[in-house]
């Protein structure tokens, strides 16, 4: 392909050409640089750069005591904040051996499948918009601000809430709020309808992410792609069901995986459809856990006077609406941990771009990687 050129930009051949997107580029999803190396409109290869963001999470979080560092869980995964405060406190909880009240479990699961259903539909709104579809983004953002009404009147924030604390929550539910909630999920099922026959089912749409973008199910496997990404692809795994945690194990609900319906198992149409159809289930969970939740009983009833976890460690994950969130956390005794790890859904799925985007023209890696819902709050932490 001609004279090979060394540039301080890597390794180019002579009919190629280096592009760069981002880090400031709203199809980016964050502050994220992507280097594409592009043979006319095909790409050839592409090398992801973060670090644009650095949030500090985990050194923060080792000079900080264990509820100090609750808040700088809220800004990793800044769309799914209730999740990530909920994994957080379930590994400490683990660390410390503390069991929380039965209320205070079905708690967790409704504010953490409701805070789900808002990230799933920030990804569906913001993928139609990576590939020209306007109108899907106001339906989706529509609704997602009836959650963060909800989310205000539980705890008064919109967007990072540390509301899930080491041993209970930071507020009961408030008088109306169940009954809102109720409310909100009669309105929001009939409009999932809404979202297919707007965006799912377009012709413009399939053919933009169709077939697009494939991740094979080995791939997504050995690059430690989980969440919706590896469903995706026709792999049924999901902690709530494969290794529960809390109280996911007392619900009835199904895991949609990719079938190929539109093109091949694992495409960009795939991954999308597979967040459409957990809004569904996302519905159900909640519904349960509001029929059977306990009335009475003080959510601060097990909330540690001193968090001082014995000398040891735990790795802990759950499932967030990016996928498998892990922490390490290591205790020496103090009240400060000595070490924290957070293992990102988002890096994971990144991390597979440059495997799946080879051969395909700029425009498809647009739509790849918002097919992908990452968030560059927790990739560059």
């Amino acid at each position: 392909m001609g004279v090979v050129i060394e540039q301080e930009l890597g390794t180019v051949h002579g009919d190629e050409m280096i592009l760069n997107i981002g880090p400031q580029h709203p199809s980016t999803h964050g502050v994220l640089r992507l280097k594409v190396h592009t043979d006319g409109e095909i790409i050839t290869q592409i090398t992801p750069y973060i670090g644009y963001l650095h949030r500090c999470f985990e050194k923060h979080c080792e000079n900080l005591t264990y509820e100090q560092s609750i808040p700088y869980t809220d800004r990793c995964d800044y769309i799914g904040s209730m999740n990530n405060n909920f994994g957080y406190a379930v590994a400490v909880e683990q660390l410390m051996e503390t069991k929380v009240p039965e209320k205070v479990e079905y708690m967790r699961v409704i504010v953490a499948e409701m805070n789900r259903i808002a990230s799933h539909l920030l990804a569906l709104g913001t993928f139609g918009l990576d590939v020209g579809a306007f109108t899907p983004f106001l339906y989706c953002f529509r609704d997602r601000e009836r959650i963060l009404d909800l989310f205000e009147m539980l705890c008064g924030a919109r967007l990072l809430y540390n509301y899930i604390w080491i041993g209970g929550v930071s507020h009961d539910f408030p008088v109306g709020w169940v009954e809102k909630t109720y409310e909100f999920l009669d309105y929001f099922e009939p409009k999932i309808n809404e979202y297919n026959d707007l965006l799912t089912y377009n012709k413009i749409f399939i053919e933009r992410s169709a077939d697009v973008g494939v991740i094979p199910a080995d791939v997504a496997i050995s690059y430690g792609v989980t969440g919706p990404n590896l469903r995706g692809s026709g792999v049924r795994w999901d902690l709530r069901k494969d290794d529960p945690y809390g109280i996911y194990d007392r619900f009835e609900f199904d895991i949609p995986i990719g079938t190929g319906a539109m093109g091949s198992v694992g495409d960009c149409w795939d991954r999308y459809y597979v967040r459409v159809r957990e809004l569904e289930e996302c519905v159900k969970i909640i519904r349960q856990a509001l029929d059977v939740l306990p009335r009475d009983g003080d959510v601060h009833a097990a909330l540690p006077k001193k968090i001082r976890p014995k000398a040891g460690h735990v790795y802990s994950r759950t499932e967030s609406p990016r996928g498998d969130l892990g922490y390490y956390i290591a205790s020496d005794g103090s009240d400060i941990p000595s070490r924290i790890k957070m293992r990102s859904p988002a890096f994971t799925a990144l991390s597979c771009l440059n495997e799946i985007s080879r051969g395909w023209m700029i425009s498809d890696v647009i739509a790849i990687l918002g097919s992908l819902d990452i968030v560059l709050g927790e990739i560059d932490r």
